[in-house]
């Protein structure tokens, strides 16, 4: 079955400086801030919740397509799709403009410094829903405002069932505005922190947001998740990760987690442990597609962590 992933794709430029932010900010030069920070380590990650999610679902064995917006710089990127195999009949190129990408400084404190240039992100409206065929489910990552809501608005024209995971984007809708977004969606997926911001911009409580869809989902680091669903919670249990060394990506590989239990007909306990073992595995990498996802592998190592089958 296939799954569209509508969502960002980006380039990630993580910069170390090998020193603390604190010893060359001046506080009481606040209001006149200039600063340079030498920064001998440097990469450059591919990344982007379109991306991301893609990665890890295609590395389960589904089939996800990606519709997304980029700009001239795109080049690399489109080659490591099309190496992984992944479809890009719905990456349009915006002409004149980057992809989005986010320039990221990291101090020894693990302090950080960000910039987000959205780019052609900005244009994800420029796709339509209805140019996609085949297609059984769906989620709303992080995107281009106009974008989220015209792919929302045809999803459910279509009769097409998805994921509404606003993410980072959150802040960009005002409570109606999210409501909209909850009541056509039939599932949503949250982090604690972005489950309080909801509950705070729509006035409504868990349990009454968890009433308007078929799953709830909230992660919750390391304390694992809680999937609110017919009127009850299933815990899922954390996975402790072999390392901790670079959270980015996280919970992008735990949505695609979701999404494979869902398209193929998975309990939601098993859904939510499978989930919850992708985010172990990408946090234990740096970047959010360098670690390996490979079914065979995932199976073996479902076992170990929950001592039963994935299937």
């Amino acid at each position: 079955m296939s799954v569209l992933i509508c969502g960002s794709l980006a380039f990630d430029t993580i910069m170390v400086f090998p020193d603390r932010f604190r010893e060359h900010i001046l506080p009481d030069k606040l209001h006149m801030l200039n600063v340079a920070f030498l920064v001998p380590e440097m990469r450059r990650e591919f990344g982007g919740t379109a991306g991301n999610i893609a990665y890890n679902l295609q590395g389960l064995g589904g089939d996800a397509r990606i519709m997304a917006t980029v700009g001239d710089d795109f080049g690399p990127y489109r080659e490591r799709l099309q190496t992984l195999g992944l479809a890009t009949g719905h990456v349009r190129h915006v002409e004149g403009t980057y992809t989005a990408q986010a320039f990221i400084t990291t101090d020894l404190d693990d302090n950080q410094i960000t910039a987000f240039h959205p780019g052609a992100m900005n244009f994800s409206h420029q796709n339509s829903v209805n140019d996609a065929e085949g297609i059984q489910l769906a989620v709303i990552a992080p995107d281009g405002r106009d974008g989220m809501f015209r792919h929302a608005r045809e999803l459910t024209e279509a009769g097409i069932p998805f994921m509404f995971d606003p993410g980072q984007g959150l802040p960009m809708f005002n409570g109606e505005e999210l409501m909209q977004f909850i009541s056509d969606a039939d599932y949503l997926a949250v982090n604690d922190y972005e489950a309080q911001l909801l509950q705070q911009k729509t006035g409504q409580t868990l349990e009454s947001l968890a009433r308007e869809v078929k799953a709830l989902i909230v992660t919750l680091g390391g304390k694992g998740s809680q999937i609110h669903t017919g009127g009850g919670v299933v815990e899922i249990p954390p996975v402790a990760p072999h390392a901790v060394v670079d959270p980015t990506g996280c919970g992008d590989a735990y949505r695609a987690g979701l999404l494979y239990g869902l398209v193929n007909g998975m309990d939601w306990e098993t859904t939510g442990r499978l989930a919850s073992l992708l985010g172990s595995l990408k946090i234990a990498q740096r970047g959010a597609q360098n670690h390996a996802v490979v079914r065979s592998d995932i199976e073996v190592a479902f076992r170990e962590a929950f001592g039963r089958s994935m299937n």
